[in-house]
């Protein structure tokens, strides 16, 4: 199963009042297992950057300034995600923000069944325990030593990590059905190992005496023998080719 790891960071907490998305990192996971896919994108958010946001992620006006608008790279980020669900952390929150940019780019809002809350599930598995995603890090031992400030793809790597921790492991299933091997195949491009058969047949074992004292045995228990409806008529040393 195809699933997308999400962050987003924004200008503030509610779009409704104009805040808006600035930055966008989100990877790729196939049957729980990272495929080093990733999509990234800084956002003009055409508006000035408030210091309490600022504060939070440290990209601020001269950075976003030449950077894309969220129109310009809907129709690539769509692409990207296509109908795969998605894992974000406190997931109403950044969904609420990609909907009101999708929508005020002419794109129909994405489902909020679609998104898979890891918030929810930590206070679900431990509950009255801190749930933010440093704790999350404490909790499992994984490494969050450079996440000095939010950054949405780092988040979106280390969310992965933890991700996979809440669900059981980091590989609760072998994916070795058909269909989990189709979907690997187009989900990564990649052609799924199958044997072969070996381009030069290995030399026999048995020697030609082993296999002439065989067959005078397979002949001593007469033609009813099962043993002679198995016998390959093939030679048993085919000339060598020249």
């Amino acid at each position: 199963m195809r699933e997308i790891v999400l962050d987003t960071e924004t200008t503030g907490l509610d779009p409704a009042s104009g805040d808006r998305i600035v930055e966008i990192g989100a990877v790729e996971l196939f049957n729980h297992l990272p495929t080093g896919r990733t999509y990234h994108q800084y956002l003009n958010p055409q508006r000035a950057m408030p210091p309490e946001a600022f504060e939070v992620h440290g990209l601020g006006d001269d950075f976003l300034r030449d950077k894309p608008l969220f129109a310009s790279v809907a129709t690539e980020f769509l692409a990207f995600i296509a109908d795969s669900p998605l894992v974000i952390h406190n997931a109403a929150f950044d969904m609420k923000f990609l909907n009101a940019e999708l929508v005020r780019s002419g794109h129909p809002p994405l489902q909020n069944s679609r998104a898979t809350d890891t918030l929810m599930i930590s206070r679900q598995k431990f509950p009255g325990s801190p749930a933010s995603l440093d704790a999350l890090c404490r909790r499992f031992g994984i490494d969050n030593s450079g996440r000095a400030k939010h950054g949405a793809l780092l988040d979106s790597e280390i969310l992965a990590e933890v991700y996979l921790e809440l669900v059981g492991g980091r590989q609760p299933d072998f994916g070795l059905s058909p269909e989990q091997q189709r979907r690997g195949r187009e989900a990564t491009g990649t052609e799924a190992w199958r044997p072969r058969p070996r381009p030069v047949p290995l030399p026999p074992r048995l020697t030609a005496e082993e296999a002439a004292a065989h067959q005078a045995f397979i002949g001593k228990m007469g033609d009813t023998a099962i043993w002679t409806k198995r016998i390959d008529t093939r030679p048993a040393f085919p000339p060598p080719k020249t």
